[in-house]
């Protein structure tokens, strides 16, 4: 039976290369895989996945009017699994047409993305898969500055910790630090 899955995590939790190694495991199996990545994210370029440590992959790029049910429709309806990074950036209708390929097309559905922003809000995508999935999962990774489990993402500019601003800023190592919570609101200054 098919299920929609959420696997969250703050950054550098190796959540694109999840959606790599799991494409790989279907595709050595002879099963196709249909990987789509947020449009917002243009960081490996538009419609491309790509992890930290240099692996990558192309996606459907889905956009804020993407119909991801039509879509998939029309890629592949047999599918074996279909598998989506940088789900944070999902909308509510995107979530609820994931949830119809799930129980209208028996196809299995991964997501993946950050849960909270670098206010420690939910993204609407997070939030929705929050409320739809199936199976909710944290992915997890230690704090940039010490050992413990990082459960946020903080955003800096020119070494100096961010906490307010527009909550979709598109960034990778230098912008965005996986923390803790002491260290969320008390971090070290940055040393460039």
């Amino acid at each position: 039976m098919a299920q929609l899955f959420f696997r969250y995590g703050a950054m550098n939790s190796g959540k694109t290369i999840e959606i790599l190694k799991v494409a790989h495991n279907y595709e050595e199996q002879n099963k196709s895989v249909i990987i789509m990545t947020s449009g917002v994210d243009t960081r490996a370029g538009i419609g491309h996945v790509k992890s930290r440590i240099g692996l990558s992959r192309d996606a459907t790029p889905i956009f804020d009017d993407t119909n991801v049910l039509e879509t998939v429709k029309a890629l592949n309806t047999d599918a074996a699994c279909v598998l989506i990074d940088e789900a944070q950036f999902l909308q509510k209708h995107h979530v609820l047409e994931l949830a119809h390929i799930v129980d209208d097309l028996n196809i299995p559905v991964m997501t993946f993305g950050l849960k909270n922003d670098f206010q420690n809000e939910l993204f609407e995508g997070s939030k929705y898969l929050l409320l739809y999935a199936d199976k909710i999962e944290e992915m997890k990774t230690i704090c940039w500055f010490c050992r413990k489990k990082a459960i946020m993402n903080l955003r800096f500019n020119d070494g100096e910790p961010v906490y307010e601003g527009e909550q979709v800023l598109v960034g990778g190592n230098s912008m965005y630090y996986p923390v803790c919570r002491r260290h969320y609101f008390c971090p070290p200054k940055l040393t460039k």
